[in-house]
C-alpha cells in the first residue's frame, strides 16, 4: 500500500490528471468561441446560427467554471492536504544538505584554525 500511495502522491500523475480534465474542458470553450468567431466572416452566414452560439459559447464557458470549481475542491484541495500530511516539504532555509557541508566546512576551519567563509 506504501508504495501505491507513493505513486499516487510523490509523481506527477494528479497534476497530470487534472491538467487534462481542465484541458478539455477548455476545448470545449475554445470550440465554441471559434465557431462564433467564423459565424462572423461573410458567406459563411448559412452554416451557422449567431443566435444559438452566442448561447452555446456562455454555456461552454461557464461549463468550464464548474468543472474547473469540481476540479479544484474536489481533487486539489484533498491531494494538497494529503501530499502535505505524508510528505510534508521541506523547511524553509538551506537544504539539508547544504547545512550540513556548511556545518563540515566550518568544523574543519576550526580544526585547521584557518578563517570560516
Amino acid at each position: 500500500m506504501t508504495g501505491f500511495k507513493n505513486f499516487l502522491l510523490r509523481g506527477s500523475l494528479v497534476e497530470t490528471a487534472v491538467a487534462l480534465i481542465m484541458a478539455l474542458a477548455f476545448a470545449a470553450v475554445v470550440t465554441t468561441f471559434t465557431a462564433w468567431l467564423t459565424s462572423l466572416i461573410p458567406g459563411l452566414d448559412a452554416a451557422f446560427d449567431r443566435s444559438t452560439l452566442s448561447g452555446a459559447f456562455l454555456n461552454a464557458l461557464l461549463s468550464f467554471v464548474a468543472v474547473g470549481a469540481v476540479v479544484y475542491f474536489a481533487i486539489v484541495l484533498p491531494y494538497t492536504k494529503a501530499k502535505e500530511r505524508w510528505f510534508p516539504s521541506e523547511e524553509p532555509g538551506a537544504p539539508a544538505d547544504v547545512a550540513l557541508l556548511t556545518e563540515i566546512r566550518d568544523l574543519l576551519a576550526q580544526r585547521t584554525g584557518g578563517p570560516t567563509v
